[in-house]
């Protein structure tokens, strides 16, 4: 039998038909099993036979094909079929092969656009996740003062209530250089909230006038607009310590974070019980922000060394206002090669 009459036998046995409607077949179960088994707890081992048996499988098919018949009387040998019924049969077998690969076709399609469905929810399920509930950011607190100059004490009011929120481990705080460019009073909460990737955003302003300052603060769910919690504050300036402890604790309940005692004990221990040296400490502060983000820092960098040293001299104990001045003293001789 040369190559030419052996093909055209392969074809009038139709064994290039049953190797399709195998392939196709063997395609359908083992997408079926993929999908259905996991449902039931069945092993995936089981899967992986499934995958065996059906490769194994295919030769004998083959073989099969080319030596029986499948006939209205059963399954007989090649050469004991009448040929009109295998004609017959074979259009049964054709039909079968379009039906069922109509069939792999559908299941193709809808693997498919779940498949898209489930990327599209997986970018968009991170966002939601990576939100803590306990999560905070405070905005840059107003300057109302008639002064303008006073800002710098509205930024160590702000500074000072991170600080302390900062100190409680059950809540996750963000850094002030990250909300620094924000503005006092946003518009759009809910977007700076996903920008920074918190649930809470805390804004309030500062008013200093001779010994007296009036601090208003308010705690906003950043995912609803929500105003949780607000409250002003009208006392003397001896007393600013102790409203940024109670803003610390007022927050600390409305966002239901555990405080240990030490945790207590560090949000209500004041930087400096000098209030003047306190002052002197955040205008220090506030010009080394500035320093950092700007290309001449010098004069910015030797004002706010001057300054601490005064906070240092007026309180010996400052500890914060020493931090800050061994900071500036090598910021600046990372920028002039001097201290």
């Amino acid at each position: 039998m040369n190559a030419r009459s052996f093909f055209s036998e392969l074809k009038r046995r139709r064994v290039y038909g049953v190797a399709v409607a195998y392939v196709v077949v063997a395609w359908l179960f083992i997408q079926v099993a993929t999908q259905v088994f996991p449902f039931f707890s069945i092993p995936n081992w089981v899967v992986r036979l499934i995958v065996l048996l059906t490769i194994i499988g295919f030769p004998i098919a083959v073989v099969c094909a080319w030596a029986f018949e499948v006939t209205s009387e059963g399954i007989k040998l090649e050469g004991e079929v009448d040929r009109t019924i295998t004609r017959k049969t074979g259009r049964k077998l054709t039909a079968l092969i379009v039906i069922v690969a109509a069939v792999a076709a559908g299941v193709t399609v809808f693997r498919f656009l779940h498949s898209q469905q489930c990327m599209e929810a997986a970018k968009q399920r991170p966002l939601a996740v990576a939100i803590e509930s306990k999560s905070i950011a405070v905005l840059p607190f107003e300057n109302r003062s008639e002064d303008k100059a006073n800002a710098y004490f509205a930024e160590g009011i702000q500074d000072e209530i991170l600080v302390r929120l900062a100190k409680i481990a059950d809540l996750k705080v963000i850094s002030r250089t990250s909300t620094q460019h924000y503005k006092s009073a946003p518009e759009n909460l809910r977007e700076i909230g996903q920008e920074l990737g918190v649930a809470h955003l805390l804004e309030g302003s500062v008013q200093r006038a001779a010994n007296r300052v009036r601090v208003n603060a308010q705690l906003i769910d950043a995912r609803t607009d929500a105003h949780l919690w607000a409250q002003t504050y009208d006392r003397d300036l001896a007393d600013v310590f102790a409203i940024q402890a109670e803003i610390a604790r007022a927050i600390a309940e409305q966002l239901q974070a555990k405080l240990s005692p030490n945790e207590k004990k560090a949000i209500e221990q004041p930087p400096t019980t000098d209030v003047a040296a306190f002052d002197i400490y955040t205008r220090a502060k506030s010009l080394l922000l500035t320093a950092t983000f700007s290309l001449a820092a010098e004069p910015d960098l030797r004002k706010a060394i001057e300054l601490l040293d005064e906070a240092v001299k007026r309180d010996p104990s400052f500890f914060d206002a020493y931090c800050q001045l061994a900071y500036a003293h090598e910021y600046l001789y990372g920028q002039t090669g001097s201290g």
